[in-house]
């Protein structure tokens, strides 16, 4: 089946393409467009032509991962287009197919991956705290680094429940409520995309010369998220 056949299939791609004349008023209202080189005209515009060749390029790209999904673009579009709608019909089959891994941002698809659907998993919050580590995260600051270095004492005196039993803030999660999370990402199909970014990961890895062992795809994984490849 071609690529645009296969997009078409998508539930979101109905939703998000009615009847674009490629008029701009999207690109005009969006600020991943006025900071970047996304341009969510462009990508209507391709979208639209089925040219299976272009698609496949934007699959590839870095293009894709721009999209901030504000979703301005729904707000201002005179024919209810979403093209942040139809970004995730795109992100989702360059997953899929592993295009992912020809472009920088696509690549930091891994680290994304590994950082929000492990805190997800294994504590049930997309950020958690002890996750934000100082060293990768210089952005923070040094009160941050003190806050990470004496968090057991900083979030009892703010009364935070942290990693403990009971209700209040970041308290840990109870056992039946993991389970069914692990049950949602299961029945959702989020599991087969998680594996197969793991799964194109690992092989684009070892195309760049990396080991695939433990300590090999923690260096990948350093190197995705920091943008160094």
């Amino acid at each position: 089946m071609k690529l645009h056949e296969i997009i078409k299939q998508d539930i979101r791609y109905k939703e998000a393409v009615n009847a674009c004349m490629n008029c701009g008023m999207c690109t005009s209202v969006c600020p991943a467009a006025e900071f970047s080189d996304y341009d969510p005209r462009i990508l209507m515009n391709i979208v639209q032509t089925q040219d299976d060749s272009e698609i496949e390029k934007l699959l590839k790209s870095d293009f894709i991962w721009l999209c901030g999904q504000c979703m301005s673009c729904k707000t201002r579009c005179p024919r209810s287009n979403v093209p942040g709608l139809l970004i995730n019909v795109l992100r989702r089959y360059s997953q899929e197919l592993g295009y992912f891994t020809e472009s920088r941002r696509g690549r930091q698809q891994y680290a994304l991956n590994k950082v929000l659907n492990g805190n997800i998993l294994n504590h049930g919050y997309c950020i958690v705290p002890q996750a934000v580590k100082p060293e990768l995260h210089p952005e923070q600051g040094t009160v941050w680094e003190w806050i990470y270095r004496n968090a057991e004492e900083f979030y009892d005196r703010m009364g935070a429940n942290l990693n403990k039993e009971g209700a209040g803030v970041l308290r840990k999660i109870d056992d039946d409520t993991m389970d069914e999370l692990h049950k949602i990402f299961e029945e959702t199909g989020a599991n087969f995309l998680k594996d197969k970014i793991d799964e194109f990961s690992k092989k684009k890895a070892e195309e760049l010369g990396y080991n695939t062992d433990e300590n090999g795809m923690e260096q990948y994984f350093l190197d995705t998220y920091k943008g160094k490849i």
